[in-house]
């Protein structure tokens, strides 16, 4: 948002500061200014001078000498501008002074900007100055389109401008432009009123607003045009106003140089009034010419599906259900908040004129504009959110000026449709609870005081402050608050302690487990990698997964970035696959790697709801190490979140993915929380990777369920342990979880652990067994154990690993 200083003094009439003090005082008080331009930063010295008389060059065909005169004398200039000719006088220029400066580019050696011009000769001919173009004044044609395109520029005739006087303030240009960053709760302060309005009250000055006068004949608007809204949600707010009679010329210099201020270029009386009032009330207006309106009715309504239609930059656009259109009694004129159309646009021919002002639905208009590819000065005010209150001021102000500049005759009357008035916000007016939030110790009067300069109303029946329409942040106390801090100066509020009760700050459970795991995998020497959530569904043949794999029904994104990215991931094996292949191409040894990331579970295709989004702690390793190191990685972490029964490894969890013979599911008491195994040899090979892989993938909230952080306290074992070694002969379809169910089931009470601390195949073995050998330890809490106690425990122990096929090792 930009405004001109000048055009705020239009309505601050008193406001007598400099640019500076202005953009620190209304930064404090909550209007950000961004920064400032000086329009006449470059300019000294540059005067109105009158052409008196006009003689070629004695010894230049393209120059002339001029004598003009600049108020208190006359001074000789030599120039070649073409149109300054031999014979014409009495023209007035820019003259710029000897001494004096005009605008130009910064270099080495005009650091402050500028071209300063000093008296010298042209072709021998002595010249005292410059007479100046509109470009070395700073400007362009754009903002004063009489300039000529090559020249200088000539003040139009009968232009109240005296000889001598200061050029740069006639033309305008003795004026500041400053950037404003406006929050989008604030949509009052896209306008300059609403800037305006800010800056009365951070400066204690008083705030005139526009008077606006009744304005129209006595006719009656409702007999020029008919106005349905078919979508009253999208279209709160639909004002229409006639103007018949018009006529199209040149708006007036002092609304020109508002508008050419705010980087809006002039174009002609009519476009010029609904941008001034565009940029004085923050609300969007459009002009259609009522002899293409057909019908005399306007209808607004939603568009048909792919219905096409030229806006007034000639484009062509498809339209869809979603975008709101402004239509006649035959076709679209215009698509709403954005732009009107080609067939119904202002030509100079135009004879009666209807003004629309409107309100629309802040984010349909912003979507739309999305959908279009338009977006224009006007959907950027709507997609704010107007104030539909604000809709009958401007179009009522419209009326008004151009009845004042005599650019057409009003009709009396408006057609409005207003389908749910909106009323003012009230909020409870609660001083003590405002001096709570902001540590200060104010009186309700001057609380009152502050609230009043933005014209925050009190109604002390009630004990309530009224907030127009237009200030639609206002919705509770802590928003009165801040407009009290803000008007008190917020380098003014003491530094306070904070009140409350002090709590015990720690992570949720579920963050602590996630720490947990990385700890544990950092400390096994894994380090972290992160991969994407999006995949290619190549991947799942990548993974040998069967085509009735549930694995394979993954979410397809609407937008993806290409066929690499365009499904959610349903597993986390190949962002880690891609990382470990990544670095064994790269010639990294013993790489160790642990992910923490969601897969992404449908319910059902095509969604119908939002999907399981499951946190899987995924390790992947090559190198040194096997599948025991990773299942110890596995077993040390459930041991590290209170797991401490031992987890079950089923060796028939058939993962295509995994090595047939080295992969198992791992259960804890019954509950499926991840497998792990080494990675099949031909995915490796699809991968890259030339070596043996071994993946560990646990389910976080599987985990969530039996892991806890209460730790119970046995203390020191007062009686000592008991040991005994058993070696065995183990037929290889014995797995050693089915031995150690055993040693666990029959070792009753005093059993206090087992290790596994040998395993041996060879040829001292028969076939088809292998040989293993547990350290089993005994201990009692009550007494000193004796040797017949853990005697007939071994012999439990002993038959019923003879029931699996087991023989003992003599």
């Amino acid at each position: 948002m930009n405004t001109s200083l000048s055009w705020i003094k239009r309505y601050v009439p008193d406001l007598d500061v400099t640019a500076q003090e202005y953009t620190d005082a209304m930064t404090l008080s909550g209007t950000k200014v961004e920064g400032f331009e000086k329009l006449d930063a470059d300019l000294e010295k540059i005067v109105i001078g009158e052409i008196l008389s006009v003689e070629k060059h004695p010894d230049a065909d393209k120059l002339v000498v001029c004598q003009v005169n600049v108020g208190d004398n006359t001074v000789q200039i030599v120039t070649g501008a073409p149109n300054v000719k031999a014979g014409t006088s009495g023209q007035k220029v820019a003259v710029v002074l000897d001494g004096g400066k005009v605008a130009g580019g910064h270099d080495g050696k005009n650091v402050d900007g500028g071209i300063r011009i000093k008296a010298g000769k042209l072709r021998g001919v002595p010249s005292q100055g410059m007479m100046c173009s509109i470009e070395e004044l700073g400007s362009t044609r754009d903002m004063y389109p009489e300039a000529p395109e090559n020249g200088i520029y000539i003040f139009p005739e009968g232009s109240d401008v005296k000889t001598g006087e200061d050029a740069v303030a006639a033309l305008g240009l003795d004026d500041t432009i400053f950037e404003y960053e406006i929050t989008s709760n604030r949509v009052d302060c896209y306008s300059v009123i609403g800037i305006a309005r800010e800056a009365a009250a951070t400066f204690n000055k008083e705030f005139k607003a526009p008077v606006v006068k009744n304005t129209g004949n006595d006719e009656d608007a409702h007999n020029y045009i008919q106005v349905e809204v078919e979508d009253k949600e999208l279209c709160p707010r639909y004002t229409a106003r006639v103007v018949k009679n018009v006529k199209i010329g040149p708006s007036p210099k002092w609304m020109q140089r508002c508008l050419a201020a705010n980087g809006i270029r002039p174009i002609n009386n009519l476009v010029d009034i609904t941008n001034y009032v565009m940029e004085e009330y923050g609300q969007p207006m459009h002009a259609y010419d009522l002899d293409t309106i057909a019908g005399g009715k306007i209808i607004v309504r939603r568009a048909r599906k792919d219905e096409k239609f030229v806006t007034l930059d000639g484009q062509e656009r498809q339209m869809d259900e979603h975008v709101l259109m402004i239509c006649d009694g035959e076709k679209p004129v215009g698509i709403a908040g954005i732009m009107g159309g080609e067939n119904s646009m202002i030509t100079d021919h135009v004879k009666t004129v209807l003004f629309e002002a409107a309100c629309f639905d802040g984010t349909n208009i912003r979507l739309s504009s999305k959908r279009v590819g338009l977006r224009t000065d006007a959907s950027g005010k709507f997609e704010k959110g107007l104030d539909p209150n604000n809709a009958k001021a401007a179009i009522d102000r419209a009326c008004q000026l151009m009845e004042e500049l005599g650019a057409g005759e009003i009709v009396g009357g408006i057609v409005d449709v207003y389908s749910q008035v909106k009323e003012p916000v009230r909020v409870n007016f609660e001083p003590d609870r405002i001096n709570n939030l902001l540590g200060t110790e104010l009186d309700d009067q001057t609380m009152l005081d502050y609230l009043a300069k933005v014209e925050l109303e009190y109604d002390e029946e009630s004990n309530e402050i009224i907030a127009p329409t237009f200030r639609q942040d206002i919705l509770r106390t802590a928003d009165l608050a801040e407009e009290v801090a803000r008007f008190f100066g917020y380098d003014n509020i003491p530094t306070t302690l904070p009140s409350g009760q002090a709590t015990t700050g720690k992570l949720p459970f579920k963050l602590r487990i996630e720490e947990k795991a990385r700890d544990v995998a950092e400390y096994c020497g894994f380090s972290q990698g992160m991969s994407y959530s999006f995949e290619s569904p190549k991947i799942f043949d990548k993974l040998l997964l069967s085509e009735k794999d549930d694995l394979r029904n993954a979410i397809t994104i609407m937008n993806p970035l290409g066929e690499d990215f365009s499904v959610m991931r349903t597993t986390s094996l190949n962002g880690m696959l891609t990382s470990l292949a990544t670095n064994f191409n790269r010639r990294n040894k013993n790489v160790r790697l642990y992910e923490l990331g969601n897969i992404y579970l449908p319910k059902s295709l095509p969604l119908t709801e939002l999907p399981d989004e499951k946190m899987m702690f995924t390790l992947g390793m090559y190198g040194e190490g096997d599948f025991f190191d990773m299942k110890g990685v596995a077993e040390e972490f459930f041991g590290r979140v209170g797991m401490n029964s031992r987890p079950k490894y089923d060796p028939k969890s058939g993962k295509s993915f995994l090595h047939p013979g080295r992969q198992a599911n791992i259960y804890y008491k019954d509950t499926l929380v991840g497998y792990l195994g080494e990675v099949h040899p031909l995915v490796c090979d699809n991968y890259g990777i030339g070596d043996r892989a071994y993946v560990a993938v646990i389910d976080i909230y599987a985990v969530l369920e039996y892991a806890t952080f209460d730790h119970k306290y046995d203390g020191i074992a007062r009686f000592p342990a008991v040991t005994r070694d058993i070696s065995m002969v183990v037929p290889k379809t014995v797995a050693a979880g089915q031995i150690e169910d055993v040693i666990s089931q029959r070792g009753g009470k005093i059993l206090e652990g087992f290790e596994l601390f040998d395993i041996y195949e060879g040829h001292q073995i028969k076939d088809g067994f292998k040989s293993m050998a547990y350290s089993i330890v005994f201990r009692s809490k009550e007494k000193t154990l004796e040797e017949a106690e853990v005697s007939s425990v071994m012999k439990k122990i002993i038959h019923g690993l003879e029931n699996l096929g087991i023989e003992l090792r003599q």
